[in-house]
């Protein structure tokens, strides 16, 4: 069979196999029994095996402690089927009806030759088309992918037959779909040796049922497309470690680099987080995949390497990547592996979740499976719409083919595997515009000051100097207590002013500053670091149009950037702050409520990024597009009252109990909504409570950690899990701290500032972002018409408006309509080139359509041609005659929506 030559047992020539399954001819030293298991076993006819049913043989064969080690469960044909279906077939089968409907208009206008070398074209694509599995086991997903896969093959042959007959299958030969197009990663080479295997079978069945013989010699191929390898970790001498004093090292550990493919699919090994990855994988292993995959935090599951590798080659210049989809225990949904998903759906080149299943049941075929739920994920680069589908209810789980009915919600899929509001569809207000911005990046650590420095430079004795050495806050101290620092700011300010009139200020920046600037400087050919060095007494960006917005204002809004607790607090308009405070431009304690109520902050948790566990503010996506509510005169009043007290009530305590920290307070009046108990009797502050402060402050200087909200994350979430009664540290707080009017307060400002907005107090978080997402939508179209509802429109409408027209004036004269516009003006796209570009392009057009539409419609978006409102009349005439598109006149056409 290796060789195709003559066999003497058989009295006949063999068919030549080739390929690697007969390459080694050694008899296995079977006995009586075994031998007439396989007797028996060879009976049977084999032709119509399913191949899948290997993966279930070598999961029962592996020892229990292999298979947990190697997490491995395969995954029933069923459930496979339904990844792959969503992963590649859809995507290819919305190729195909675009090449379709291109041929239908090529062959209704008599040409035939033109509607063939499209679909042979298409049929050429899928010859190409790679699906790699980099956990592939025993190939269950890559076989059944070629199956489906060749069943598409079957109707484009069968369309190439209908236009061209014969003639246009002539010299297709052995073109055709075939293993070499599956790849495969496997660490076991039992499994791997299947998949090839399982593959092979897959595509003989085919062959037979198609064609009725088995293909040209050799009847099998030695494509090595499935490599066995470890697909998250390389290293040094893999795939064994180095043993140094009796113990594993893998040195210089690595990601490995992947096989090039168009589909990734597949089932990744269901181990969990931290311990139970050291238990499984060992720890030195463990630490080297860490180490190899920095991106990817301890407490995420064994799989989001594999789901993190195949975002990022969704992103990755010059990428043929279309689409990944893998399954993954639900847990996927839970905070540490969210966040993984999270960096890459709001990435600068964000991907988007196609379709996804969060809570799936698996196979009780064997008796450790029984536990595991799983979810499913596919991938997609851009911002795109997505099918979420939601388990209603489960049949026999333990036969091959198990119920599950499920029900189908579309639109935008967030981190959490959950729709909402789309919020990235949320644009800046021009309301908002001038007002916020993120603090002075210094670019030099000379220019901040202790309080000693700030006092022997003058500060406390020298009025003039003052001008120019002012109080400094960065994100920490807005949480902690200002620590007494100032910075020096000599905006402007020129050099030699600041030289003759400030003379130590200026010999202290001239040691520190420009020496460090200098430094920088002379390793780089950045331009800005030599800009920077030319104005070494500046800071790298000085925020002029801040510093404009806070000139008439004795106060404003800060809070810092990244921290567990969203606060806003009046600010000094004395201090300068760092880039790490996002600083608001008003002095209106109706503002300080809006953004301090519920209502902003469920906006910024779902607007914000995340920085390990610490919600961002980012001022773009945060503050810019967030519409303040349309409140009256009372509700305003009733709002900025409430705002004061509580700004005075933090401040207050704050400066009264030194101990105190707007964290401390923060952590446990989420203890209080949470339900914990205060202790009947306060506790004194006594040695225990120093004790545990000085245990968490020992934790927080071992991590290196200081932002705001860190350390008291840890120690909220061991009390959550271990009591519901405040400890005595937490008592002392809620005591010294009045944290129950400090709940009072945030409870009164949600209640008014709901109220200010139309809307009832108890509403759900989903409803608030999508009221809000409404709403920007609104005030958006507002403000194209004219209508801007300027925050401070005595300081916004002189800069930011070119035309005025007053239309309504509330008591403060917020409302002002004025014409303005920021950005570019909007182009139309071009129509494109090729006919099938121009099929997808209307078919897409068509999709986002809310109703009927003509092809003069759909010519309108793009730009102006005399051919392309009749290529959009043709291809609509062309997706109507194959079913894809409904028309009751001919004229207008809307997409077929599944029932």
């Amino acid at each position: 069979m290796d060789r195709g030559t003559w066999a003497h047992t058989l009295k006949a020539k063999v068919r030549k196999f080739n390929g690697e399954f007969f390459r080694s001819r050694a008899a296995l030293p079977l006995g009586r029994e075994e031998i007439g298991e396989l007797r028996r076993a060879a009976d049977h006819d084999w032709n119509e095996v399913d191949p899948s049913i290997f993966g279930t043989l070598l999961e029962q064969a592996l020892d229990p402690a292999d298979r947990k080690k190697l997490g491995a469960h395969y995954t029933p044909r069923a459930y496979v089927e339904r990844l792959v279906i969503a992963t590649i077939i859809e995507p290819l089968r919305e190729d195909w009806r675009n090449v379709q409907a291109t041929a239908e208009t090529f062959r209704s206008n008599g040409d035939l030759k033109r509607a063939a070398a499209e679909v042979q074209a298409f049929h050429d694509q899928l010859c190409r088309t790679r699906v790699l599995d980099p956990a592939c086991g025993t190939g269950n997903f890559l076989y059944v992918s070629l199956e489906l896969i060749k069943r598409l093959e079957g109707e484009v042959l069968e369309a190439l037959l209908d236009l061209g007959g014969q003639e246009a299958l002539r010299g297709l030969g052995s073109h055709s779909v075939d293993p070499h197009q599956f790849l495969g990663l496997e660490i076991n080479p039992r499994a791997a040796a299947i998949a090839e295997l399982v593959l092979w079978i897959g595509y003989l069945q085919w062959h037979f049922r198609t064609k009725g013989a088995p293909p040209d010699e050799p009847i099998l191929r030695a494509f090595k497309n499935i490599k066995v390898k470890n697909a998250v970790l390389d290293w040094d001498g893999a795939p064994l470690p180095k043993i140094v004093d009796g113990k594993e090292i893998y040195p210089n550990p690595r990601r490995p680099e992947w096989p090039p493919a168009e589909f990734i699919v597949g089932n990744p090994p269901f181990i969990g987080k931290g311990a139970f990855m050291r238990e499984a994988l060992g720890e030195r292993l463990t630490e080297a995949l860490w180490r190899a995959n920095p991106r990817i935090n301890e407490s995420a599951d064994l799989v989001m390497f594999w789901w993190d590798r195949a975002a990022e080659l969704l992103t990755v210049k010059g990428t043929v990547l279309r689409r990944f989809g893998f399954v993954t225990t639900n847990s996927i949904s839970q905070v540490f592996n969210r966040r993984v998903v999270e960096r890459h759906l709001t990435a600068k080149k964000p991907i988007s979740l196609v379709f996804a299943i969060p809570d799936h049941p698996w196979t009780k075929a064997t008796e450790d499976a029984a536990s595991v739920r799983i979810a499913m994920t596919v991938g997609e680069k851009d911002v795109r719409q997505g099918a979420l589908a939601r388990v209603e209810r489960e049949g026999d789980l333990t036969s091959d083919h198990p119920i599950i009915e499920m029900t189908i919600e579309l639109g935008r899929i967030n981190p959490d595997l959950t729709i909402g509001a789309d919020l990235t569809s949320a644009s800046k207000l021009t309301a908002n515009f001038g007002l916020s911005s993120n603090g002075m990046l210094l670019a030099g650590r000379g220019f901040v000051l202790s309080r000693s420095e700030a006092e022997h430079l003058g500060v406390g004795s020298r009025l003039e100097v003052e001008s120019v050495v002012r109080p400094y806050i960065n994100g920490r101290e807005l949480y902690y207590g200002w620590s007494g620092r100032h910075i020096i700011d000599l905006f402007g300010i020129t050099l030699d002013d600041a030289r003759s009139r400030f003379p130590n200020v200026y010999q202290h920046l001239a040691t520190t500053v420009k020496v460090e600037r200098a430094s920088v400087a002379a390793k780089t050919t950045v331009r800005d670091a030599h800009d920077y060095a030319a104005r070494w007494w500046l800071f790298a960006k000085p925020r002029a149009a801040f510093r404009d917005a806070l000139v008439d204002l004795d106060r404003y809004v800060g809070t810092t950037e990244t921290a567990k607790h969203r606060i806003f607090q009046f600010v000094d308009s004395r201090f300068i702050h760092d880039h790490m405070v996002i600083g608001i431009a008003t002095a209106d304690a109706c503002h300080l409520g809006v953004l301090s109520s519920r209502i902003h902050l469920i906006w910024t948790l779902a607007q914000g990024g995340t920085l390990e566990d610490r919600p961002r503010y980012t001022k773009s996506q945060c503050f810019d597009p967030f519409p303040f509510p349309d409140a009256n005169p009372i509700q305003k009043q009733t709002i900025r009252v409430i705002a004061e007290e509580l700004d005075a009530h933090r401040k207050r305590v704050l400066a009264e109990h030194p101990h105190l920290t707007l964290t401390g307070l923060y952590n446990v009046l989420e203890r209080v909504k949470a339900g914990a108990v205060p202790q009947a009797q306060p506790s004194s502050p006594g040695s225990s409570r120093r004790s545990t402060s000085s245990v968490r402050d020992r934790k927080k200087s071992v991590d290196g950690r200081d932002e705001p909200g860190h350390d008291g994350g840890r120690s909220s979430t061991v009390h959550d899990e271990q009591s519901n009664v405040l400890t005595s540290d937490e008592q002392r707080i809620f005591d010294d701290g009045l944290v129950l009017i400090l709940k009072e307060l945030h409870d009164r400002l949600d209640v008014a500032v709901a109220a200010a907005y139309g809307w009832p107090a108890d509403i759900s978080d989903e409803d608030i972002l999508a009221r809000l997402v409404a709403l920007n939508k609104r005030r958006a179209e507002e403000e194209q018409r004219g209508l801007v509802r300027w925050l401070r429109p005595d300081y916004q409408v002189p800069r930011f408006a070119k035309t005025l027209d007053k239309q309504a004036a509330a008591e403060d004269g917020a409302q002002v309509a004025a014409t303005f516009s920021l950005g570019e003006k909007r182009h139309k796209p071009a129509f494109p080139a090729s006919p099938v570009e121009q099929t997808a392009t209307v078919f897409a057009a068509l999709s986002a359509a809310p109703g009927a539409i003509d092809a003069k419609a759909l010519a309108g978006q793009f730009k102006y041609t005399k051919t392309s409102e009749k290529r959009i009349a043709d291809a609509l005439a062309s997706l109507a005659r194959l079913g894809y598109v409904s028309t009751t006149d001919g004229v207008s056409f809307a997409l077929r929506r599944a029932a």
